[in-house]
Parts: C-alpha cells; sequence; structure tokens
C-alpha cells in the first residue's frame, strides 16, 4: 500500500512538472509571436518606400497627362454662340472656381445661303457656393469672358482692301465677350449616379466689344439692344 501511494505522489509531481512547463512554453511562443508581430509592424510605418528619378517622372507624366482629361460637358442656347453650343471643359482651383471651356455651335441659315459653324473658348469664374440642402447648392455669381469666331469666308480677321483703310477698324471674325450670370446645382446621389456627379443649370446676362461700344457711344441703346440672354446644362463627370 505504501509503495502505491509513493508511487502515486511520483506520478503526480510528474505530471504537474509536464503541465507547468508547457504552460511556460506556450507563454514564451506567445510573447515571440507578439514582439515579433509590432517589429513587423514597426518596419512597416517607419519604413518609407524609396522612389528612383525614374518613377518621379512617370508619376509626373501620367499626372499630367491626367489633367488634360474634360471634367465635364456643357449644352448652351443663344450668347451669341450659335443657336445652340456643345462643349467641354475642365475645372480647376482650391474649390473649382474656374473652369475653361470650348464649345463648338451653329448659326442655322435663315435669311444667309448656309449655316455656319462656330468655336468659342470661355474662361468661367465662380467666387462662392452657398449650400441650399437636400442636395442642392447654388453660385449666386458667375463671371467670365469668352472669345468667338465663325467659320465662313464671309468673314475676316485684317480688313480687306476692298474697304479703304481704317473704315471699320475691327474684326468681323473674332468677337470677344463679357458676361454674368447665375447657377443652380443638384449633387446627384452616390447610389442613383449613371452618368453624371451632377446637374448645373445656368444663365447668363452677356455683350461683345461691338455692342458695348454702341452702347457708350450711343445713349438711346436699350438693354435688349446690347445685351443677350442665354441658358445652359453643365454634366459634371469627374
Amino acid at each position: 500500500m505504501v509503495m502505491i501511494m509513493k508511487w502515486l505522489n511520483f506520478n503526480s509531481i510528474i505530471g504537474m512538472a509536464v503541465l507547468s512547463l508547457l504552460f511556460y512554453t506556450e507563454n514564451v511562443a506567445a510573447q515571440t509571436d507578439k514582439n515579433d508581430t509590432k517589429q513587423k509592424i514597426d518596419a512597416i510605418q517607419t519604413t518609407q518606400p524609396e522612389y528612383s528619378k525614374y518613377d518621379k517622372r512617370i508619376h509626373r507624366f501620367r499626372k499630367g497627362w491626367n489633367s488634360l482629361i474634360p471634367t465635364h460637358n456643357k449644352i448652351q442656347y443663344a450668347g451669341n454662340m450659335g443657336m445652340f453650343s456643345f462643349g467641354t471643359g475642365w475645372d480647376y482651383g482650391k474649390r473649382d472656381q474656374w473652369e475653361t471651356d470650348l464649345f463648338f455651335g451653329f448659326i442655322p441659315k435663315h435669311d444667309s445661303h448656309r449655316a455656319k459653324m462656330t468655336m468659342t473658348l470661355k474662361q468661367n469664374y465662380m467666387p462662392w457656393s452657398l449650400e441650399l440642402g437636400k442636395g442642392f447648392s447654388t453660385e449666386p455669381l458667375a463671371c467670365g469672358i469668352y472669345f468667338n469666331t465663325v467659320f465662313g469666308h464671309e468673314f475676316w480677321v485684317h480688313e480687306p482692301s476692298r474697304y479703304p483703310e481704317g473704315y471699320y477698324g475691327f474684326s468681323s471674325k473674332i468677337r470677344t465677350h463679357i458676361f454674368l450670370g447665375q447657377r443652380l446645382t443638384y449633387d446627384i446621389d452616390r447610389e442613383r449616379r449613371f452618368f453624371a456627379k451632377s446637374v448645373t443649370l445656368f444663365y447668363e446676362l452677356s455683350t461683345c466689344d461691338l455692342l458695348l461700344i454702341s452702347r457708350v457711344t450711343n445713349s438711346y441703346l436699350r438693354a435688349r439692344d446690347y445685351l443677350s440672354l442665354s441658358f445652359g446644362l453643365k454634366f459634371q463627370w469627374l
């Protein structure tokens, strides 16, 4: 009986020792894994990727080409740019307050022999944008300048020789315009966007260099004689 008790006590001691050794081994392994993981995280956080001059040059090259991708398209009615004009453009600036547009329009023939095409380069500036809620915002002031030309042999940049020198004193092919207007924008919900990020409705009051000179030299002219009202839509893609 005494021998049996001694044997049981010996086995108990051995079992306790084995369990203690296993527990210690697991703790050491867990602590080692934890330290390794922390070192890897620290290495990832502190290691900065090194780019070669080639990588930096390629990045600048791609960034430059990406900036040429148009951010929006516009449709405009009237404005001495043609009956309808269709254009594309780019917005930029800290608040996208600047826009540069290129339009192509058409003028129906009416009493002339044929319809005509126009081209317009337009610069826009919107100093403020106000949130109205529910996806709507407004730009209470939009202003800018644009240059318009009409394609056709009837129009000229330099005065033809058939006229006395200085008879006209201006080009009939290129007109300079200034404008003021306002805009209303609706930002489309992300889940409902199909082809556009937002849609903007705008109107503009504009005049050109010749009409402005006529107004200054002829005080009897009314606003409708030298101002043009136009409307348009802007579809924001990017």
